[in-house]
């Protein structure tokens, strides 16, 4: 029953209503940006390894060196870490999800294709599979006879466990154990395993079509190259078993520098160090936003309470009650959150656009402008609502003593 007389005061007052919809229209158009783009690295920082992760710890070192011996020494490494406590696999690896460095290459059902997917390479020791505790869903592990040494890529390698993300690809509505890929050198490899997932290094800078496109090839690595130790512990022996591991590889061979020696939960946490800044980053601007919009409505609100002493008092010597002012301020200010976000979703588009151009960012979903909307709905109501108390309480005497 107040929407038109409201829409005639807001008229007469087109200035300042034109700047608090323009104030809500900005914040509804950053705020939904910046819901969407929070939740798009929490969802990167969430992202399954597919991994035991609360068994692994990893150890990274510096290179064994090109010594006689360097194969003795890698061997008694893997040996001497076994042997701690709590340790049930150990394996070494070229890399580890979210871990940085990341090796590549294309795979395909065809030789030399341009087109092939990229997928992450995996190769390590023979207890690589068991260390990592991949679900391996069909097929099976690599035997001991499958192995190949090979620091230069030149060998022929005989077989492949591929991720199901692949499988699903290259093979729909069929198993791919016992196909032939090429991965690497002339000749094909043969499917003898699917594994659930296994996370790529850098997973948050693949394409999301590609994102779980890894395979593990049964390569042992050159020994000169120091890398990643991978260890599988009993969870409760994790802490033991990390402060043991300088002792004992010192033991084998001191001149060699240990650069981490982390859990997994460690190096998830340190790749995703910049996901984390940017989130908090983003939630405190929308924030500081969120409260400068409802400042600006409180600010508005109080003005045009002390604007319209005299009508307010005038309409409760009328017969209003406390709850008709109460609800006239309410609805007020809905009309103009409304407005404002009518203005900001177009606005949130055209921002995601830009963003999309210029960072690549996703395309912005459509969830989280009701989302931005409700929360500045909500947010207007609860700063309109000290002013229009206020207002509510005005007697009835004020319209003749105020002149």
């Amino acid at each position: 029953m107040h929407f038109f007389p409201i829409l005639a005061t807001l008229r007469r007052h087109r200035t300042t209503a034109l700047l608090i919809v323009l104030e809500i229209a900005l914040t509804c158009a950053i705020v939904c940006n910046a819901l969407f783009l929070i939740g798009d690295r929490l969802a990167r920082m969430d992202r399954p390894s597919g991994l035991v992760e609360d068994e692994l710890l990893r150890i990274r070192l510096t290179g064994i060196g090109t010594k006689a011996d360097d194969k003795a020494v890698t061997v008694q490494d893997l040996a001497a870490l076994r042997a701690i406590p709590g340790v049930k696999f150990v394996a070494d690896t070229n890399m580890v999800p979210f871990g940085g460095s990341s090796w590549n290459s294309g795979i395909s059902t065809i030789p030399d294709d341009p087109n092939g997917n990229s997928a992450g390479i995996y190769m390590g020791s023979q207890d690589l599979v068991e260390t990592l505790g991949v679900q391996l869903i069909a097929g099976r592990d690599f035997t001991p006879e499958e192995y190949v040494e090979d620091a230069r890529g030149t060998a022929p390698v005989p077989s492949i466990i591929i991720t199901r993300a692949i499988a699903d690809r290259l093979f729909p509505g069929k198993s791919a154990v016992g196909q032939k890929v090429y991965v690497t050198g002339k000749e094909p490899q043969t499917i003898v395993g699917v594994i659930e997932q296994i996370a790529r290094p850098n997973d948050t800078r693949a394409g999301v079509d590609l994102a779980g496109f890894s395979v593990i090839l049964p390569i042992l690595l050159p020994y000169t190259m120091g890398g990643n130790y991978l260890l599988r512990v009993e969870p409760s022996r994790r802490t033991d078993a990390l402060a043991a591991v300088d002792a004992v590889l010192n033991k084998v061979d001191p001149n060699r520098i240990i650069l981490d020696r982390q859990t997994f939960e460690e190096v998830r946490k340190d790749h995703f160090k910049a996901d984390r800044a940017m989130a908090y980053l983003l939630t405190g601007v929308s924030l500081a936003l969120l409260i400068i919009t409802a400042f600006g409505v409180v600010g508005l609100a109080s003005f045009w309470v002390r604007q319209r002493t005299r009508q307010i008092g005038v309409r409760r010597a009328l017969g209003a009650t406390r709850g008709d002012i109460l609800r006239y301020f309410q609805l007020e200010n809905l009309i103009l959150t409304t407005a404002g976000i009518i203005v900001g979703m177009a606005l949130a588009y055209a921002i995601n656009l830009w963003l999309m151009q210029k960072y690549q960012v996703p395309r912005l979903s459509a969830v989280f402008l009701p989302a931005g909307a409700l929360l500045l709905w909500l947010l207007g109501q609860v700063a309109v609502f000290g002013p229009a108390m206020r207002a509510s309480a005005i007697p009835p005497a004020i319209a003749t003593r105020t002149v």
